[in-house]
C-alpha cells in the first residue's frame, strides 16, 4: 500500500509538472480523444489520423510520414488514462475558480509583470529574471487590459454594423445591375424591332455581349460580397471570441495569449469598385448607326452619346441616351465612383484628346442650363467639380446678363 501511494504522488508530481502541450494532438492540437500509436511510436487522435489518412490517400504518419500496415490502429490506453486525468484536473481548476500557483516558485500568482505581460508571484518580482521590471496587482491589471479591450471590441462592433451596412449596399448594387441589364435589353429589343429581318444576328450576338457583360459584373459583385461574408464572419467570430475572454477568471484571462491589442482583419476599399455598372453605351450608343452603317441614308448619328452612371440621381436620361431632363424625385441609383452626387451633371460615354468638335444642342425652354467640356480626371464628388478644369456656357435664371440666343455659337478654347 505505502509503495502504491508513493507511485501514485509522483504520477501526480509529474502530472503538474507537464503542460497541455504534452497532452496535444500533433494534427489538431487539442487534448488528445480516442488516442491511437503507431509502429513508429508517434500518437495521435483516432479521428485526427483517419481523416488525415482519408485526405492524403496513403497510410503514413503525419509527424515523421512512415507507412503504417495497420489499418486500424491500437489504442494508447497509458496515453488515454493520462489525457483523461489532465483533462479531469484542468475542468476542476476552471470550475473551481481557484487561485493558480507559480510553477517556479509554488506560490501564489499575486503580481502582473508590465515587460513580460505575464502572472508572477512575489518570488518572481524578486528574482534576477525580473531585476528593474515593473508590477502591478493582478486586479489592477485585469482592469486595466479589460478597459483596453472593450475599447477594442466596440471598434470590432462597429466595423462589423459598418460592414453589413455596405453589404446592403452591395446588394442593391447587384440588382440595379440585374435592373440595368434588362432594361437594356428591352431597349435593344426595341430598337431591333425596327431593322430588317436580315438584321436579328446582328441584334443576337449584341445581347449575347451584354448578357456576358452582365454575368461578368454580376460575378464581380457576388465575389465583392463573397468577401465582405467573409469580413463579416470573421468579425463575428473575433467578436465572439473576444465575448468568450472577457468572461475569464483573472488568471487565466491574463495567462491566455491576450496581449493587449485585438486585430481587426483588413480588407481593399469596401465601396462600389469603379466600372462596376454595365456600360450601357456599348450596347446603346448609335446602336441603329452601327448597325445600319451601310444605310447610311436613313440611319442618323449622334455625335453625343450620354452615360448614364454618371449622372445624378435626378437628372433622367433617355432611353436612346442623347437627351436628358430634371426630376424633382431623386432616383434609388448606386453611389457608384463614376456619378455626379453634388452638381446636377452628365458625361458623355466618349471623350477626345485633341482637334476641333463641335455639336447643336436643343436647350428648348429651359430656364437653366450649362454645356462644357472637362477632363476625365475631374472630381465628380463633392463641390469641387467647377473649381478646376471645366470649360462651359452656361444660363442661369438669376443671371440674364450670361445667356445665349438660341441660335448663337459659343466657342471653347481648351488650353493643351
Amino acid at each position: 500500500i505505502e509503495n502504491k501511494i508513493l507511485i501514485a504522488g509522483a504520477q501526480t508530481a509529474k502530472m503538474d509538472s507537464l503542460s497541455e502541450e504534452d497532452f496535444s494532438c500533433p494534427v489538431c492540437h487539442e487534448i488528445f480523444k480516442d488516442p491511437v500509436v503507431l509502429s513508429c511510436s508517434h500518437s495521435f487522435c483516432k479521428e485526427c489520423l483517419q481523416q488525415f489518412w482519408r485526405t492524403k490517400k496513403t497510410q503514413e504518419c503525419p509527424v515523421c510520414r512512415r507507412r503504417s500496415s495497420r489499418n486500424d490502429p491500437p489504442c494508447n490506453r497509458v496515453l488515454k488514462n493520462l489525457c483523461d486525468s489532465f483533462q479531469k484536473e484542468k475542468n476542476e481548476r476552471l470550475s473551481s475558480g481557484s487561485e493558480e500557483v507559480c510553477s517556479l516558485h509554488g506560490e501564489k500568482l499575486k503580481l502582473f509583470c508590465l515587460e513580460d505581460k505575464q502572472p508572477v508571484c512575489l518570488v518572481c518580482r524578486d528574482s534576477q529574471q525580473h531585476d528593474n521590471h515593473k508590477f502591478r496587482p493582478i486586479s489592477e491589471a485585469v482592469s486595466s487590459y479589460k478597459e483596453e479591450l472593450n475599447v477594442a471590441l466596440k471598434s470590432l462592433q462597429d466595423e462589423l454594423k459598418n460592414r453589413t451596412t455596405l453589404k446592403g449596399e452591395f446588394e442593391k448594387t447587384v440588382q440595379h445591375i440585374k435592373s440595368q441589364a434588362e432594361q437594356t435589353e428591352r431597349q435593344i429589343k426595341q430598337q431591333f424591332k425596327k431593322l430588317h429581318q436580315f438584321l436579328r444576328d446582328e441584334e443576337e450576338a449584341t445581347i449575347t455581349a451584354l448578357r456576358e457583360e452582365e454575368k461578368q459584373k454580376k460575378k464581380m459583385m457576388k465575389e465583392k460580397l463573397e468577401e465582405m461574408n467573409r469580413h463579416i464572419s470573421a468579425l463575428s467570430h473575433t467578436i465572439k471570441d473576444t465575448e468568450k475572454m472577457m468572461k475569464d477568471n483573472d488568471v487565466c484571462f491574463l495567462k491566455s495569449r491576450w496581449k493587449g491589442e485585438v486585430q481587426i482583419s483588413s480588407q481593399s476599399d469596401p465601396r462600389t469598385p469603379s466600372g462596376a455598372l454595365i456600360q450601357v453605351p456599348r450596347y446603346l450608343g448609335n446602336l441603329p448607326f452601327r448597325v445600319w452603317k451601310k444605310m447610311q441614308d436613313i440611319v442618323q448619328n449622334t455625335p453625343v452619346i450620354l452615360d448614364p452612371n454618371t449622372a445624378h440621381p435626378r437628372l433622367l436620361v433617355s432611353d436612346d441616351l442623347t437627351s436628358l431632363r430634371w426630376s424633382e424625385n431623386k432616383q434609388p441609383l448606386p453611389d457608384n465612383p463614376e456619378r455626379f452626387d453634388d452638381y446636377y451633371c452628365v458625361l458623355g460615354s466618349e471623350g477626345f484628346n485633341s482637334g476641333t468638335h463641335c455639336w447643336d444642342v436643343e436647350v428648348k425652354e429651359s430656364l437653366c442650363w450649362s454645356l462644357g467640356v472637362t477632363t476625365a480626371s475631374n472630381k465628380r464628388k463633392g463641390c469641387d467639380f467647377y473649381n478646376t478644369d471645366v470649360w462651359n456656357r452656361d444660363k442661369l435664371e438669376y443671371e440674364p446678363d450670361r445667356c445665349l440666343r438660341s441660335s448663337g455659337r459659343a466657342l471653347l478654347m481648351v488650353p493643351k
